[in-house]
């Protein structure tokens, strides 16, 4: 737990009391603030008040003794109209942030010179902050993750020299995060994505761009017009700033060649690393976020010996292409969070013979945008409400079934994959759906493909999480 001692003293309001809600409330009462909290959801408010943290309606209170308003980033903030809390902070002229900038203050007063990574991007980036933490790791740095992944970031470890965090931040978290300083920032990638809680693209991608542009380092992948933008803006405005790209050299930064994770400068090229024979990355995507944490690990001090080893024994995310088993020549992933087409996009081209398992809740625009990918699936195996849907789009582009449920199809594709001649023949989850047809989510899921693939004979399984 991080104690947030900088408001010692103070009077703190909060809103939203799920998980990181209570933990934030937590560290704002270690640190000395007198905090009263609540939430729409009267057995969060119980649960709250169970665990000592004052509760009361906000609509109570006196908004003229609180310093801050420390809002959930759950909660709308301006999109499609502010939450009735953060419109009373505004009215009162209290400040409105979340946890992110709780922590950001922490770091700032007590070791600002603990290395702060912060991601953000639409895809990609709880990968690339799982891949950072852990080549850090693997190279014996003391290594906090924690933020929009895994941990809330006020219960991690308190700062202190020499500690690295990497912290995931979504958009709605920068959103909360005035003060966001860290002392290297990602910015993988943009794509239209949460508009309803940010009205339009530009101020979704100015939001992101925040996250850079106080940073002591900014990495900016330029694959696409917005993140080139930015790039361009931070150049102008003299930061410190490396591109990525993998879709062609640059003159300066950091681009993939195949495998090969390259570095451009000063008019000279260089091979820093290799992605060859590393199943957890596979795929163009994979190739972005590795380039990220190259440049990232390069600039907290690693080697490019240091970043090879840890790139090479990354394990994957769970439901992220995660290898799950091998069966002869035939291997199983579990890319059960590809919940639309865009995503699903991305693990269809990463391979070559595919026995594809999709289907589930369907999303708008189907997998119409999948046809160029079709010839590399060898027979589709369609699950779920999206079944008829999936199996009228497929048409006699490839053979397809209507298996049902995820164990049928795991059981029909593993036995035809097995007599596929390609060297490598792979039978991918990845549903182009969302779960919630036949499972309460997309992790439910995956482990109903992994329990499947656990049952046949012959699997050697490749580790669970």
């Amino acid at each position: 737990m991080i104690p947030a001692s900088v408001f010692n003293g103070k009077v703190v309001a909060l809103f939203g009391l799920g998980g990181s809600g209570i933990a934030t409330a937590r560290a704002l009462v270690d640190g000395g603030a007198s905090v009263t909290a609540f939430d729409d959801n009267p057995q969060s408010v119980a649960r709250a008040a169970a665990e000592g943290i004052a509760t009361r309606d906000l609509r109570e209170i006196d908004w003229s003794d609180v310093s801050s308003f420390v809002l959930s980033p759950g909660v709308p903030l301006t999109h499609p109209r502010p939450h009735w809390s953060a419109e009373l902070a505004q009215a009162a002229g209290v400040e409105v942030i979340g946890d992110i900038e709780l922590f950001a203050r922490e770091r700032r007063a007590c070791a600002p010179g603990a290395p702060f990574v912060a991601i953000t991007g639409t895809n990609g980036k709880s990968t690339t902050t799982a891949l950072i933490a852990h080549i850090l790791a693997s190279a014996g740095r003391d290594t906090q993750m924690g933020g929009n992944i895994g941990r809330a970031v006020m219960t991690l470890d308190p700062p202190q020299t020499g500690r690295h965090y990497v912290i995931e931040c979504s958009s709605y978290q920068i959103d909360l995060a005035p003060t966001l300083d860290p002392s290297v920032g990602l910015l993988l990638n943009l794509s239209p994505d949460h508009l309803d809680r940010h009205g339009t693209m530009r101020n979704y991608a100015d939001i992101k761009e925040r996250l850079v542009m106080k940073s002591g380092l900014a990495i900016v992948g330029v694959d696409d017009a917005d993140c080139r933008r930015i790039a361009d803006a931070l150049e102008g405005a003299g930061r410190r700033l490396q591109r990525i790209s993998v879709q062609g050299p640059l003159d300066e930064g950091f681009f993939a060649d195949g495998t090969m994770l390259m570095r451009a400068k000063g008019g000279k090229v260089q091979a820093l690393a290799s992605l060859d024979g590393i199943g957890s990355l596979r795929g163009t995507h994979n190739a972005q976020n590795a380039l990220a944490a190259l440049a990232a690990c390069l600039d907290c001090g690693l080697s490019p010996t240091d970043i090879q080893a840890g790139l090479a024994s990354f394990p994957g995310l769970a439901h992220r292409m995660e290898q799950v088993a091998r069966q002869g020549r035939v291997l199983f992933v579990n890319d059960s969070k590809a919940t639309n087409a865009d995503a699903a996009e991305r693990a269809l081209s990463s391979f070559e013979r595919i026995y594809w398992i999709a289907g589930g809740l369907p999303k708008d625009g189907g997998i119409d945008a999948l046809k160029p990918l079709f010839p590399r699936i060898a027979k589709a195996y369609l699950v779920g409400e999206a079944a008829p849907a999936f199996a009228a789009t497929i048409g006699e582009a490839t053979p397809f079934e209507i298996s049902g449920t995820i164990a049928a199809a795991v059981d029909h594709a593993a036995r035809d994959a097995a007599g596929d001649p390609a060297p490598e023949a792979v039978v991918l989850l990845s549903p182009a759906c969302a779960s919630f047809d036949q499972f309460r989510n997309f992790e439910v899921r995956g482990e109903a493909f992994r329990e499947a693939v656990r049952s046949l004979a012959g699997t050697q399984m490749m580790g669970s999480k």
